[in-house]
């Protein structure tokens, strides 16, 4: 039997989420979100795979963070690739495969892209509601290839990466560090995945639409996963200061601002300038340490829905 400072021992935060040892690959683990998650699994010594698109910005931003780990913290590495693609989500998980014999212990699908914007119609009196304003509006506006683009890369990537890296987390439960963190995917949903007014959204309904879907396949994925002991967990963002929300506002670090009077159409009682990295960097560790959670959506909004029509 434990003696009572053994158990308040392993009760302490650097106990409980002490991840050294632990893998985890990050897609879109290079900028905004994603990166508030890779620097926090770092800072509490896990080993990161980010993926993204360019290879020397991976690198870029792997070094900035590798040079200031101390000790007992992890480490960053660069991984290129497409995620929107069946082939790429092979070829990169057999990739990490040669180099993490024991597996990964999460994978987080978290990239995502926003495009397919459109300015809501105006009425008045003299220029009532009419159809063809809101064909103009949503329909003309909106490119093929951009919807396509937004849905593959937010929805449809998550689900071969899913399927890929699957053997992967199976090997992590039979080793050292299964028998502490089980292993996990988690899936970056949105608040907008929930809303019912596109205004929360920047007016985009390929993202709304691509948010919805990852949303469902998180509980569905996993209830699938249920035989394998592969939990499934989403979590869903309101405002957070990232390159997609104020473009433009990156730093070196890859750390983006909300300037105090940049205005939105949607109210963030918590907090006008979104969440913070500590917010979001909180919200992982629990996730990951966690091994009672499973098909959740965890909504991290600063109460953006509490004031908007919503079906959370």
């Amino acid at each position: 039997m434990p003696s009572t400072t053994e158990i308040l021992g392993g009760l302490t935060a650097s106990s409980m989420f002490n991840l050294r040892g632990i893998v985890a690959v990050v897609t879109g683990g290079g900028t905004g979100i994603g990166l508030m998650m890779t620097s926090t699994l770092i800072a509490n010594g896990a080993k990161v795979y980010i993926v993204g698109p360019q290879q020397k910005e991976l690198d870029r931003i792997a070094g900035v963070y590798n040079n200031g780990v101390a000790a007992g913290m992890g480490t960053m590495h660069g991984v290129e690739a497409d995620i929107r693609k069946k082939s790429e989500a092979t070829r990169i998980a057999a990739l990490i495969s040669e180099r993490e014999p024991n597996g990964i212990t999460v994978l987080f699908n978290n990239a995502g892209i926003t495009k397919g914007h459109f300015k809501r119609p105006e009425f008045s009196a003299s220029n009532p509601p009419n159809a063809q304003a809101f064909v103009d509006a949503l329909f003309n506006s909106v490119s093929q290839e951009d919807f396509d683009d937004v849905y593959n890369t937010n929805s449809v990537g998550p689900y071969w990466l899913t399927f890929a890296f699957l053997p992967l987390l199976e090997k992590w439960k039979s080793s050292p560090g299964g028998q502490k963190f089980p292993p996990q995917i988690v899936m970056t949903s949105s608040m907008n995945g929930w809303t019912k007014d596109a205004a929360v959204s920047g007016f985009s309904f390929p993202y709304l639409f691509s948010k919805s879907a990852i949303g469902h396949a998180t509980s569905t994925l996993a209830h699938e996963l249920l035989p394998l002991g592969i939990r499934v967990n989403g979590i869903a963002p309101g405002l957070f200061p990232t390159e997609m929300s104020n473009p433009g506002n990156m730093d070196e670090q890859g750390i983006t601002t909300i300037a105090p009077e940049k205005e939105y159409e949607f109210e963030i009682p918590a907090n006008k300038a979104g969440g913070t990295r500590y917010d979001m960097g909180s919200l992982v560790l629990f996730l990951v340490a966690n091994w009672f959670v499973n098909g959740e959506t965890v909504l991290i909004d600063g109460g953006t829905l509490l004031r908007h029509p919503s079906s959370y």
